[in-house]
């Protein structure tokens, strides 16, 4: 990692929005570089299908995400596999701490760390992770082929996750705890017209069940009633929202009542130079142009900041 000392700006996370920022800082003639710990790309890499970006019609989760990333190397973005341990803002620049010990500086820093799904917090589903509890069914999905399985939520990532796992499951049920869904419209129209999905309306999983060390079965209980029953069931499927990953956001950046990072328009945090992006920031949509849309905005205003800086230490 030789000549890593000091940077015009550093991304952490490497999802639509760290990459579009990595774009938009290299046009902008910032020395930059981008770490990840995980697969670049981000959570869409996880998606079977991508219908709503933009110019891009019908695409896999995968391909979308290495277009994101072929066009970030275009520009000769560095990338470095790593993982940031901690972020300490300073008065005249910013220091990143990683895994493996090494210590890097920069002017400014894109926080696009994203978030993590949530859980239900409910008895048995930490136990049986990888034993039918699963949080991704593109990962998953294959291992229920001809299975019955059940899905937890109500948003665009439950339905989606249901129309895929019905391609492969030999029934879905889809279970939400209100009598409607907040998905999309044209994907509620594709979940009511698929005869291997069923929704279980005012219902909630209160527990996961095994037999031996596989799940088994949930335990239902109606939101209206307190009624609980018994379901059998040879996988859960989790949907139902996503944490902000702001482990590394630090003190002094205020964060709203769920955890999300509090930005201006420009994504600027409340220490000058660290800037918030994608799912890790409040905001009112949380979809793949918008994160996207955070990296161009973070980037130049980072880009603005940094030119400011050097003025100033000139």
């Amino acid at each position: 990692m030789a000549n890593r000392e000091f940077y015009d700006c550093i991304i952490i996370g490497g999802g639509p929005g760290g990459l579009s920022a990595g774009i938009y800082a290299l046009r902008a003639s910032m020395r930059t570089v981008l770490i990840e710990k995980a697969v670049t790309g981000g959570q869409i890499v996880l998606s079977d299908e991508v219908e709503n970006y933009p110019a891009l019609g019908s695409l896999s989760g995968a391909e979308l995400g290495q277009k994101f990333l072929q066009h970030a190397q275009d520009y000769n973005l560095e990338i470095v596999s790593q993982e940031v341990v901690e972020l300490v803002p300073g008065l005249e620049n910013h220091t990143v701490r990683l895994a493996d010990g090494e210590t890097i500086r920069a002017h400014a820093i894109i926080l696009a760390t994203g978030g993590s799904p949530r859980k239900l917090a409910v008895p048995g589903e930490d136990e049986l992770y990888g034993k039918g509890v699963s949080y991704c069914a593109v990962c998953d999905g294959f291992f229920f082929r001809n299975k019955s399985v059940v899905v937890v939520g109500g948003g665009d990532s439950a339905a989606e996750e249901s129309l895929y796992l019905a391609k492969l499951a030999s029934k879905v049920y889809l279970i939400h705890r209100r009598d409607k869904l907040r998905a999309s419209m044209i994907l509620q129209e594709r979940l009511f017209a698929d005869p291997k999905i069923e929704i279980l309306w005012n219902t909630t999983v209160s527990a996961i069940l095994a037999e031996g060390e596989e799940v088994a079965a949930v335990t239902l209980e109606d939101t209206q009633t307190g009624e609980t029953r018994h379901f059998p069931t040879e996988g859960v499927f989790v949907f139902v929202g996503f944490d902000p990953n702001n482990a590394l956001v630090p003190a002094g950046i205020k964060l709203n009542a769920d955890g999300y990072v509090c930005t201006d328009e420009k994504c600027e945090t409340g220490i000058d130079g660290i800037f918030a992006i994608g799912d890790l920031r409040e905001k009112y949509a949380r979809q793949i142009v918008v994160s996207a849309g955070d990296g161009c905005t973070a980037a130049l205003a980072a880009a603005h900041f940094v030119e400011l800086r050097r003025h100033a230490q000139e």
